[in-house]
């Protein structure tokens, strides 16, 4: 089957939602065109339901400049410079504190609700990094809140075709058509992509404009933050089809999720802003130990509080470290965190009384495709946002709480841009339909499950918190053999979720690997023993 649209979106978190609202709301405006050119004209796929997003499982909240009493933009700028180890672009940094102001009045309008005083002011946190209070949130849930307002306001949008449970399996260049490309060939373009529906056929989806919001790639670590579905698809995908990558030895470990070993993926967050709210790290005896790491204490940027538990993990010989909240008065407590009071809850811990025990996991890709201020990647037609894109506002780690922003931010951006360009282009009538030739065994299946199995642990072992050559040599070795078998494997059965995701997943941690491996030095979460120093200085 074969669709047309002019702007096909594959993903559906908080970049991908506000971006086809945007759109959408351009179209809906333009007087020029007539009804039936308005509708059908955006589709939003997402690979399993529409609330099913790494935007959901965002607990602390949004950054910021709201309160220009106590902030200013300066400081949100230099705070994120900090935090990314002066690798960050400026011009991205820039881009996204200034927007952010107008961006986030734009997800109230939405229907989003952001936590407020009596007086009807953000109620604002401030997380580790951040010199001010800058935080908006709800409650202990904002990522949800976000992605509950946008998907109410998607669903009321008749301009938007929602397709749930569709996973894209590649996007189309000329490559598709019998052109030789390469990553030095001028003017690659992107006419779409081939998607999986739920009757596990590959369809054709042409388009002018193609967005890649497809979220992170967590799931290719043993424990992660992320749901089980980030597994890097769309970087996978922009790199096959030869777009630029960047940044991709950025890493970010959350240093606190709860120690549960039946639950890793996802494991659950304990949110940043619980040590904003005076939460002490702790090992189990009652020791603390921050202040031999950093000056800033529980406070410190998130890579140095990762290290800093890994450290004491392995020097003490435990499997997690301890968050004490029990100081702070437990009714405020059970207000600013319900959701993670009721989760501990049912393990049988009780967090204004016991301890929360922790333990750093994988948790956001600083890098990915790389786009400029508009959103646009390499490949023409083609725009990245959200985690899957490297706008260079992160550098070398991210500022709490900046992805949500970035997203919303770089949403607008990438519309309008991209509103001025849909025109300039027609759908390829010359793309080919997929080859749905092969099968798929139960012996397949099984084979498949233990890679998966297999990179997890190549990527826990040798690609971690803390790195070096000979660890990371050894992981490319693995996954070079992985690779080869998968790829046979992909051609000769019939395309599934779960080989496309295999595949995703063993082309993220090869990137993962591979960029580690070129960067000689310690820098941002990049953590290398036979490079112990800054480039700087040396």
């Amino acid at each position: 089957m074969v669709y047309k649209y002019d702007f096909l979106i594959i993903g559906a978190g908080v970049a991908g939602m506000s971006y086809a609202l945007k759109v959408a709301r351009a179209l809906s405006n333009d007087t020029t065109a007539s009804t039936s050119e308005k509708n059908g004209k955006i589709c939003l796929i997402c690979k399993t339901s529409l609330d099913e997003a790494n935007t959901s499982f965002a607990q602390g909240g949004v950054a910021s400049v709201t309160n220009l009493e106590l902030d200013n933009f300066d400081k949100h700028i230099e705070d994120t410079m900090i935090a990314g180890d002066y690798i960050s672009d400026r011009a991205a940094v820039e881009q996204v504190v200034r927007k952010a102001p107008e961006q986030i009045q734009e997800l109230v309008e939405w229907g989003v609700n952001f936590d407020r005083k009596d007086d009807g002011q953000f109620d604002l946190h401030r997380e580790g990094g951040h010199s001010e209070f800058r935080i908006l949130h709800h409650a202990d849930d904002t990522g949800a809140e976000i992605q509950r307002g946008l998907m109410e306001a998607v669903r009321n949008c008749p301009d938007i075709e929602v397709k749930e449970n569709h996973f894209a399996v590649e996007i189309i260049t000329q490559h598709h058509l019998g052109v030789r490309v390469t990553r030095r060939s001028p003017n690659i373009r992107c006419y779409g992509a081939y998607v999986l529906n739920p009757e596990e056929r590959v369809d054709t989806y042409l388009a002018k404009i193609t967005v890649l919001c497809t979220g992170g790639c967590g799931a290719v670590y043993l424990t992660t933050s992320n749901p089980v579905i980030a597994t890097g698809d769309g970087i996978a995908m922009a790199y096959r089809a030869k777009a630029t990558v960047a940044d991709m030895e950025f890493v970010q470990f959350h240093p606190t999720v709860l120690h549960n070993p039946k639950e890793t993926h996802p494991a659950y967050l304990i949110t940043e802003a619980m040590r904003g709210y005076g939460g002490i790290l702790k090992l189990p005896n009652g020791e603390t130990f921050m202040e031999k790491y950093d000056e800033r204490l529980s406070l410190a940027p998130r890579d140095i509080v990762a290290r800093a538990i890994d450290k004491e993990m392995k020097i003490h010989g435990l499997d997690h470290v301890c968050l004490d909240v029990t100081h702070k008065p437990a009714e405020e407590t059970r207000h600013h965190f319900p959701n993670i009071y009721q989760k501990c809850l049912s393990i049988g811990i009780d967090i204004t009384q016991d301890y929360i025990p922790v333990r750093p996991a994988a948790h956001y890709m600083c890098g990915g495709i790389k786009v400029d201020l508009n959103g646009q990647s390499s490949i023409e037609g083609l725009y990245a946002l959200g985690e899957c894109s490297c706008t260079g506002l992160h550098g070398g780690n991210r500022l709490a709480s900046n992805s949500l922003i970035e997203a919303v931010v770089y949403a607008d951006t990438a519309a309008k841009d991209s509103l001025k360009h849909v025109d300039w282009y027609d759908w390829n009538e010359r793309v080919p339909e997929w080859n749905d030739e092969g099968t798929m065994t139960n012996e397949e299946k099984v084979l498949i499950t233990q890679s998966v199995k297999e990179v997890n642990l190549i990527m826990a072992n040798y690609v971690g918190i803390v790195r070096s050559d000979l660890r990371l040599h050894r992981a490319w070795d693995r996954l070079d053999m992985l690779y080869e078998e998968t790829e046979r494997l992909f051609k000769r059965v019939h395309a599934t979720r779960d080989i496309c995701e295999l595949r995703n997943i063993i082309n993220v941690a090869y990137l993962i690997t591979r960029w580690a491996l070129e960067r000689k030095e310690c820098r941002g979460l990049h953590y290398t023993t036979d490079y112990p120093l800054h480039a700087y200085d040396k």
